[in-house]
């Protein structure tokens, strides 16, 4: 599955934001166990799944992606959670 995800962590209390072609529990996995070496993700092994996106394409992910982190605002990525239909209209902007 293509999918843009976020994590969080709540010792640092702070998100990531990434893409994946894999499966999203298996990438969290990877975060946890510090596989990406010295990383963002390698400061703490707490990361959960906060929201999934899917996508159908790298393309639409990595778009999704930079645009998220362009926000730079925890109230952005909560309000993905609270409100689906942001990201439903993230998903209409970036379709190919």
């Amino acid at each position: 599955m293509i999918a843009c995800y976020i994590l969080y962590s709540s010792s640092l209390d702070k998100f990531y934001t990434g893409i994946t072609q894999d499966n999203v529990e298996s990438r969290l996995e990877k975060h946890n166990n510090s596989s990406y070496g010295n990383h963002y993700t390698s400061q703490t092994k707490d990361w959960e799944i906060f929201i999934v996106i899917p996508c159908d394409s790298v393309a639409q992910s990595m778009k999704i992606e930079k645009h998220i982190k362009k926000m730079k605002s925890k109230k952005y990525i909560y309000n993905l959670k609270s409100y689906p239909e942001i990201i439903e209209k993230l998903k209409i902007k970036y379709s190919e």
